[in-house]
């Protein structure tokens, strides 16, 4: 019976909700739905001084990633699912492994660094996101990476590693302190075997000597630059800052942030925002993000990465005009698709929540 059910897709039953069958199913095997991608905890280890690495086995449902990619994972904290995006490392085993790291305040992040426990079950997202490399890499890698976004390099690295390092690739890794670097055995035997693999450890906070930020660092030792394809991740501040001092430097540059860049504060006072659906209406603070000043009012919407990516978090925007919180770009239009993590309310607002 087991065997059937995970070679085949199980036949549609008119009488037979999906809710019904994934109780009674998971009651004999975790795992087990009908359609649902879950992934359970197997294992952890440390991963640095203040994270730690979760090796999650998906189930069937799972389709899959690419290096570089994300996933959206669900996670029970207080009696209440949140979900949050993660850039895993897929195995040779199959399993996936995530690196967190606890952030003050962050219920998710210090739930699965510190309490979450082997045999665990989490809601699995399918992958998305392009920050990817092709099999065929074209041109000079240039990664730079700070803090957490060390994980999607690691996997770009394992992939390429695989294909021989077919091309050649510089990682920049900025930590504030030596102790907070993670995966420096892998990423210093990936440098040992490979000789167009050059690997940059930098240390802003290091008590003997410390390195230059990303805004200062000295890019001119770099062999051909102005040809690299540049993948950057790390706080929304250190992309915005890659992203600056490169400009004009290198064919191509791109980027993913785990936190959103803080704009200057140029709005100021609260709009009203009627949801139409719930017939709500609340008054929320112009200038912060539509996701997080919905939260705070105690309306959850659907979300994921939080920072413009995976799309969870679109609804539609009846009337309005929003503030986007990367760019500061001002948008008019009613009748459209809006990411709730990435925009702020200017005036009020009518949205199909």
């Amino acid at each position: 019976m087991s065997a059937v059910y995970r070679n085949a897709t199980p036949p549609t039953i008119p009488w037979l909700s999906e809710g019904f069958f994934d109780f009674w199913s998971s009651r004999v095997h975790p795992l087990w739905t009908l359609r649902r991608p879950l992934a359970r905890l197997v294992s952890r280890s440390a991963a640095s001084a203040d994270a730690v690495t979760l090796e999650l086995q998906p189930n069937r449902h799972f389709r899959g990633l690419a290096a570089g990619q994300h996933i959206n994972l669900g996670v029970e904290v207080d009696g209440r699912l949140a979900t949050r995006s993660f850039s895993p490392t897929l195995l040779a085993n199959g399993r996936l492994a995530i690196t967190v790291k606890a952030i003050a305040g962050g219920k998710v992040s210090t739930h699965l660094a510190r309490a979450a426990v082997p045999g665990e079950v989490f809601a699995l997202g399918q992958a998305f996101g392009d920050m990817t490399v092709p099999k065929d890499v074209p041109q000079h890698l240039l990664l730079l990476a700070a803090g957490s976004g060390i994980t999607p390099m690691r996997a770009l690295l394992r992939q390429l590693d695989a294909q021989a390092m077919p091309a050649p690739v510089t990682l920049l890794y900025w930590a504030r302190r030596r102790e907070e670097l993670c995966f420096v055995d892998e990423l210093n035997a990936l440098a040992r075997r490979h000789s167009n693999f050059r690997l940059q450890l930098l240390l802003t906070r290091d008590p003997q000597a410390p390195d230059a930020r990303i805004d200062a660092h000295d890019f001119t030792g770099l062999a051909a630059l102005d040809t690299a394809r540049v993948l950057a991740c790390g706080p929304g501040g250190f992309v915005e800052a890659a992203r600056q001092r490169l400009q004009g430097q290198v064919a191509s540059f791109q980027s993913e942030a785990f936190s959103l860049p803080q704009l200057p504060a140029q709005e100021e006072g609260n709009v009203q925002v009627q949801l139409l659906r719930s017939g709500r209406t609340l008054i929320v603070p112009r200038g912060t993000a539509l996701l997080q000043a919905l939260e705070a009012e105690g309306v959850q919407p659907a979300s994921g990465c939080r920072m413009g990516i995976c799309n969870t978090c679109v609804c539609g925007k009846v009337s309005g005009i929003t503030r986007h919180t990367l760019t500061g770009d001002y948008a008019d239009e009613p009748s459209t698709p809006l990411k709730l993590c990435v925009n702020s309310a200017s005036t009020d607002l009518a949205l199909e929540l």
